[in-house]
């Protein structure tokens, strides 16, 4: 049994309120199949796959025996003008899974890094068009993209701006999508919403369509509440793109590798962009990997476009040697046990059993899409985020992980999840939301 830490202030922790945590720590210790255990044995159902990441489940002997092969056998190599098989195998196999032509493949460590590298290569393909003066990135109201500058300055999440100030220049951003007037308790995609896309005809009138690089979107957006996108906005941003020269860029960290039973969102709602960012699932999270996928046109245009080093950009771990055998086997997982696949046939009941939930307490909104849902309560006056908090901490307690942001719950089960289980966490959240003030 593992111990409780002597020194918690030692690690100062993300996303996290610290001072309450270090007075009441919650910790894991073990991980196998859909659960986590506690330090003191407790098992807790995951709802959340981690962090939206460990989407075959936990403790995989298959992704753990080619991580410690790997470690003896190539523990690390630089990808800087060298480069080793695993690197071009995963590459490989990540673009046969991406749509039409996106299948040139460039690693980073996280999504974050991912969504860095995706705006690079945007603004690199079009200086070497000679269209230099497309330096604008556009992003989204509700917008999460990581945390480096690139991704909160295309982001919208307000914490950042008033922690970190405005962040790159030359940005803008859509409206989000989400209209719970008219749009609440929806089951899949809302009837209400494509013209909000629209609103880039708006942004391109005002800075010019020769200033605008990109457009990044999250098809679904996940960590700002399970926004699902409305019918035909995804297709209606691919056609102002096309219209004016932009890139369009698809944030799926989240979304991709069978979350919504697909490879890709962009498969499943049928809209192709020309850049997708990804990470989190590629390894089952089991060593950190994120991955750009770009149409074969730019990459042959920056690469063709002069001598030397191409793209001035790449990170010290990119492909490294773990996080490539990692990924193999998962990805190998993926196919053995047509993870995707049954990620789509539990969508139904998966659906059924999350809006069971429309009339218990504080609930004003559900909705979901594929293996996701999010559950919105009214916030408390004067106190918003302080339910969610509340729902989070009494679920653990009682041995069931959900993801909650402000006081929307969060709920992402690895695709090895059970119907039985699916019925657990809603009896359980249920339970917990009729004892919740």
């Amino acid at each position: 049994m593992t111990s409780i830490p002597n020194d918690l202030d030692a690690f100062w922790m993300p996303f996290t309120d610290n001072r309450y945590f270090k007075a009441n720590p919650r910790l894991l210790a073990s991980a196998s199949g859909m659960f986590y255990q506690t330090p003191e044995g407790r098992e807790i159902l995951d709802g959340t796959a981690g962090l939206w990441c460990v989407n075959a489940g936990h403790g995989r002997s298959r992704i753990v025996e080619a991580i410690r092969d790997q470690a003896g056998r190539l523990d690390f190599a630089p990808t800087f003008q060298l480069g080793h098989p695993l690197a071009f195998e995963v590459a490989a196999r990540v673009g046969a899974l991406m749509p039409a032509d996106l299948d040139r493949i460039f690693f980073a460590n996280s999504g974050s890094e991912a969504v860095d590298t995706a705006l690079k290569i945007a603004l690199a393909y079009h200086r070497a068009r000679g269209d230099s003066t497309r330096t604008r990135l556009i992003g989204r109201e509700r917008g999460y993209h990581g945390t480096g500058f690139g991704g909160i300055s295309v982001g919208g999440i307000v914490s950042n701006r008033r922690t970190f100030g405005p962040g790159l220049p030359g940005t803008d951003h859509l409206p989000h999508t989400h209209d719970i007037a008219r749009n609440a308790f929806t089951r899949g995609q809302p009837a209400h919403g494509a013209a909000r896309a629209d609103a880039l005809e708006g942004l391109i009138a005002l800075h010019g369509a020769e200033t605008i690089a990109a457009v990044i979107v999250e098809p679904l957006a996940g960590s700002t509440g399970v926004l699902v996108p409305p019918a035909g906005y995804l297709q209606r941003l691919r056609d102002i793109c096309d219209a004016h020269g932009i890139l369009l860029i698809f944030d799926e960290v989240i979304t991709g590798f069978g979350r919504i039973g697909a490879a890709t969102a962009a498969e499943r709602f049928g809209v192709t962009p020309d850049i997708i960012t990804l990470a989190k699932g590629i390894t089952n999270a089991a060593v950190p990997m994120g991955a750009v996928a770009c149409r074969r046109g730019i990459y042959d245009t920056v690469t063709h476009a002069g001598t030397g080093i191409e793209l001035f950009h790449g990170y010290t771990y990119s492909a490294h040697p773990l996080a490539c055998a990692a990924a193999l086997a998962t990805l190998a997982l993926y196919q053995d046990e047509a993870l995707f696949a049954r990620a789509r046939s539990l969508e139904g009941h998966f659906e059924a059993a999350v809006h069971g939930l429309a009339g218990a307490p504080h609930v004003i909104d559900i909705r979901n899409f594929g293996l996701v849902a999010g559950i919105e309560m009214a916030p408390r006056r004067g106190a918003p985020g302080a339910r969610g908090q509340d729902l989070f901490r009494a679920l653990f307690d009682t041995g069931l992980l959900i993801r909650v942001t402000g006081d929307i719950v969060a709920l992402s089960p690895p695709l090895i999840v059970e119907a039985a289980q699916i019925d657990t966490m809603m009896a359980m959240i249920g339970a917990a939301l009729s004892k919740l003030p």
